[in-house]
């Protein structure tokens, strides 16, 4: 039997990098996926429906939760891997830049995370896992704003995984926190440069998207009928 048979998934930033492998796996192991994002970016995933969402917006993550609870009746799985950066010096970052960042990766996380435990809540069963970072761990320069939202969401794993489940639900939050991936990002980066990061890591190499998502989907299934609150880091031993 495929690891998430029957079950309804909500992957955010789901068209492209590792959203988009998380999107493909989780299809391939039996879920109905819905795939977000605000710009569809070519999306074209057999068995997986696309929905715009910004996460700025808390109309936008209504729409898209009644559409998945009209459509499918359930919501068994929350992946929060949609986010931005801004990267800049703290000195040099605007307020504007510093707001965009926490807006969305942790506002909006919170955000369609609070609408969407309602329904996990009523059914007594759910798995969200959202997506967090080395530098939540480690700090890295230029990036003051996203790393406060990603140890921000680190902190609220837990603290949904403790009042989520306080009554005997089966619902489980988890974090997953990789390194350096070789998405898109990387596409136009010379060798020299990848070559550098990889040499910061235990493994020599960057991470694939599919690694990545491999993580997810051990944390979303009942193979990890265990584990909550839990921050997985999939970094190849990376160290700054």
């Amino acid at each position: 039997m495929k690891l998430l048979e029957n079950k309804v998934a909500i992957v955010t930033g789901g068209t492209k990098g590792i959203g988009l492998a998380i999107t493909k796996l989780f299809v391939k192991e039996g879920a109905k996926v819905i795939a977000c994002s605000r710009r569809r970016n070519d999306f074209d995933v057999e068995g997986a429906d696309y929905h715009p969402l910004d996460l700025q917006s808390k109309e936008s993550i209504q729409e898209l939760v009644d559409y998945v609870v009209n459509k499918y009746g359930k919501i068994d799985i929350l992946i929060n891997n949609a986010g931005i950066m801004m990267d800049r010096t703290t000195l040099k970052m605007s307020e504007e830049e510093f707001d965009n960042v926490i807006d969305t990766n942790l506002k909006g996380t919170f955000n369609i995370t609070k609408l969407v435990s309602k329904y996990m809540l009523d059914n007594k069963y759910g798995s969200i896992v959202s997506l967090s970072s080395f530098v939540a761990r480690d700090g890295n320069i230029g990036q003051a704003n996203y790393v406060a939202s990603k140890a921000a969401i680190e902190g609220m794993t837990k603290c949904w995984a403790r009042e989520f489940a306080r009554h005997g639900e089966n619902i489980r939050v988890n974090a997953v926190a990789p390194g350096i991936v070789l998405t898109d990002i990387f596409a136009n980066t010379p060798k020299e440069i990848v070559d550098s990061f990889s040499a910061k890591t235990a493994l020599k190499r960057l991470a694939e998207p599919m690694e990545v998502a491999e993580a997810v989907l051990f944390l979303a299934s009942d193979k990890a009928s265990y584990i909550t609150a839990t921050t997985l880091y999939v970094d190849g031993g990376i160290r700054l």
